[in-house]
């Protein structure tokens, strides 16, 4: 038997073997960087000092609670590796337990779909050597925030959170053997992204002598029915999408009961860049301008599904009008779906369905104290509807829902009517039928 090729074939493929491994080598000492498998992972050593000296410091019942979140860049430098790109945000923490009692710190409370250390880990695996990827399991798991936390002891670490730009609002619960539930609120600009309505310098928005407190249900009521029915385009000559939504309450209490409830901020036109090409920017894309009072919307929120193609859009003008102290926002609210083919985005034809969706959304979240209906418009029907801006046809009963969020969690039947108008179901047969009549 003849084994000569098969030798040669053998030593082919040890030359073959021998010279890929030397390519190996050589590429990896050529770039140091991630490549065939073979980068290192070298993170430096935390320093906490920067994100505790501008933390946010909360103290109850004996605990003491600081958090940051670092930006983009920061997360970068701290963990060598862009989180902000796979959609992780790390929220920095450090709790001081002052009591006699052991603590526990639930990380579901700042949010359900959290990611934990070695999961965060495994997701950037890919181009690293055995020994790097151990370096890097290891690093996060050391930095993550560790529980319990023991009587007159301080803890620090980070929570691996989904990626929220603009302001992250979250929780921070803190569960005592004293059986007592501390519950911290954070709401904390993220940095490297400029949200819309921080432009605003809503103190000098009108001179004393045009605001107006009124103290009665029914004065509000008169308040509102004063307003137009719709916003306009920036010449003010044409009406643009109806005024739907009246908000009473803190602006930072609205924005902690949207943000809870899913809703994105909106970026500030003149520093929204496009081509950033962040997770998921889509969301925070700035919304077409729509004007009241004069001036284009304070703030925009916006709930989009899985693409910008479908979302509910809300904008939000603070009012001249305050109800017992609180300010009152003059909102619209609608969804807005592309048509595919035309490549427009278009006004979904029943608008109130979008006004009722908030009521549904902010009664969910528990952040709902109480609402009610005041007309602003004749109604409109499907067979002879309105248009807006851009000749979008809707229709709709012309109501306008005025909701009083709370900053505490209210119960779903403990939320209250003001009896104002009553819709009802037979209503919105005819707008959609108005035969029936």
């Amino acid at each position: 038997m003849n084994l000569q090729p098969m030798k040669r074939l053998y030593k082919n493929l040890i030359e073959v073997n021998l010279n890929a491994r030397i390519l190996t080598v050589a590429a990896c000492l050529l770039t140091g960087f991630v490549l065939l498998g073979c980068a290192a992972y070298n993170p430096r050593t935390l320093n906490e000092r920067p994100l505790r000296e501008r933390a946010i410091v909360q103290t109850q019942k004996g605990v003491r609670v600081l958090a940051a979140v670092p930006s983009a860049e920061e997360t970068q430098s701290v963990f060598g590796l862009p989180l902000y790109k796979k959609g992780i945000q790390p929220v920095w923490l450090e709790i001081e337990n002052n009591t006699q009692h052991r603590m526990w710190f639930a990380p579901m409370s700042i949010d359900r779909d959290y990611f934990s250390p070695l999961e965060v880990a495994y997701i950037h695996h890919a181009g690293h050597t055995k020994a790097a990827k151990q370096n890097m399991d290891r690093f996060f798991y050391r930095h993550a925030m560790r529980k319990p936390i023991d009587p007159e002891t301080v803890r620090s670490g980070f929570v691996f959170t989904n990626l929220e730009m603009g302001t992250k609002a979250f929780n921070v619960e803190v569960v005592g053997e004293d059986q007592q539930v501390r519950t911290f609120t954070f709401l904390i600009p993220v940095a490297g992204f400029q949200v819309d309505y921080r432009e605003v310098d809503f103190d000098n928005l009108y001179a004393n002598h045009d605001k107006v407190n009124v103290d009665s249900p029914q004065e509000l009521k008169s308040l509102i029915e004063g307003l137009p029915c719709c916003t306009t385009g920036a010449d003010g000559t044409r009406n643009a999408d109806p005024i739907n939504v009246a908000i009473i309450g803190k602006g930072v209490v609205i924005l902690y009961a949207l943000l809870r409830s899913g809703w994105d901020e909106t970026a500030a036109v003149a520093s929204y860049d496009p081509l950033a090409r962040l997770p998921w920017e889509f969301r925070y894309q700035p919304v077409m301008p729509l004007y009241l009072f004069n001036r284009v919307q304070d703030a925009a929120f916006r709930k989009s599904r899985s693409t910008l193609n479908e979302r509910n859009q809300l904008r939000l003008w603070m009012s001249p009008y305050t109800y017992k102290g609180q300010p009152v926002w003059v909102g619209q609210i609608s969804r807005i779906i592309r048509t595919v083919a035309l490549e427009i985005f278009s006004l979904a034809a029943d608008v109130d369905e979008a006004r009722d969706y908030l009521l549904q959304d902010l009664w969910y979240a528990q952040g709902l104290l109480r609402y009610g209906y005041i007309r602003l418009s004749q109604v409109a029907t499907l067979s002879n509807p309105r248009q807006g801006l851009y000749d979008d046809d809707y229709f709709t009963d012309g109501m306008c829902l005025v909701v009083w969020v709370s900053n505490e969690p209210i119960a779903l039947d403990e939320v209250q009517f003001v009896p104002w108008e009553r819709p009802v179901a037979g209503n919105k047969e005819l707008i959609l039928n108005p035969q029936s009549q």
